[in-house]
């Protein structure tokens, strides 16, 4: 058997090609309106993976880990991006989450590093760090939209504490702890049933590519507990971030109009 018998053939990724056009044939049948957008992330994917194929061989043969640590510079800025946007109304969204997944990535990576739990080549750093800003990511997302429709939802509350004299992060507490426990709700169930229910990605690829069991168990395990420090991580900063930018002057709750972003800068 060789290296590469595992691996899909390019005849089978075009056969693959058939599972899209079935979710669209839903689509359309259904009435869904998602036939483009099927469409579109289907192309999508297919050629952004293929241009970051190309560039990780030009990173793994040539950048070492100067390179990698830039590329995981970008993916912070990207997820920031994305998580940011989640909540549009927010003041300084992106930036809170920007920060937040900076500081997560860069703690719940450095410790595998420093500690060598992974090694220091750019195959690794670069798919495990992957992993680490796409849980931060997420976690932030959902986090920065739980404090803005808290925010916009329980203003009358808010602000008779801020009248009782609680300062505004005594009286927006209770909001900031009920985003951070709704965004890692996904991450802690996840982690509770894993190997229960599916497999996980690190652990089905290393099996897939001729690991023992155990050894693949091992490695998911440090995953899971990865993602699970990481997307905390994220989840506490961004709402610690955030909800200072949604009291103007210290003590005013902002209005959570279409607006909102501009009124603080």
């Amino acid at each position: 058997m060789g290296e590469t018998a595992n691996i899909p053939s390019w005849l089978g990724v075009a056969t693959s090609v058939l599972l899209v056009l079935l979710a669209m044939a839903v689509s359309v049948r259904d009435r869904l309106g998602l036939t483009r957008e099927l469409a579109v992330a289907a192309v999508r994917a297919f050629v952004q993976l293929l241009a970051v194929g190309a560039l990780l061989l030009i990173v793994f043969e040539r950048g070492g880990l100067v390179a990698s640590f830039a590329w995981l510079a970008i993916m912070v800025v990207i997820g920031g991006f994305v998580a940011g946007r989640r909540a549009r109304q927010l003041p300084h969204g992106v930036h809170s989450a920007m920060a937040a997944i900076a500081i997560a990535v860069g703690v719940t990576l450095g410790a595998l590093l420093v500690f060598r739990v992974v090694p220091t080549t750019p195959e690794v750093v670069i798919p495990v760090g992957g992993m680490v800003v796409s849980g931060a990511m997420a976690a932030s997302a959902l986090t920065l939209l739980r404090i803005q429709e808290s925010a916009r939802d329980q203003r009358e509350r808010i602000e008779a504490r801020l009248s009782l004299g609680l300062t505004a992060a005594q009286a927006f507490a209770p909001e900031q702890r009920d985003a951070v426990r709704t965004a890692l709700i996904p991450t802690i169930d996840t982690t509770k049933v894993v190997g229960l229910i599916s497999l996980p990605g690190a652990m089905t690829g290393l099996i897939l590519a001729g690991v023992a069991p155990l050894e693949a168990i091992r490695y998911q395990i440090v995953v899971m507990y990865m993602l699970l420090s990481a997307a905390s991580l994220a989840s506490f900063l961004s709402a610690k971030f955030s909800h200072r930018s949604l009291f103007a002057d210290g003590a005013r709750l902002i209005s959570m109009s279409p607006s909102a972003a501009t009124m603080v800068r």
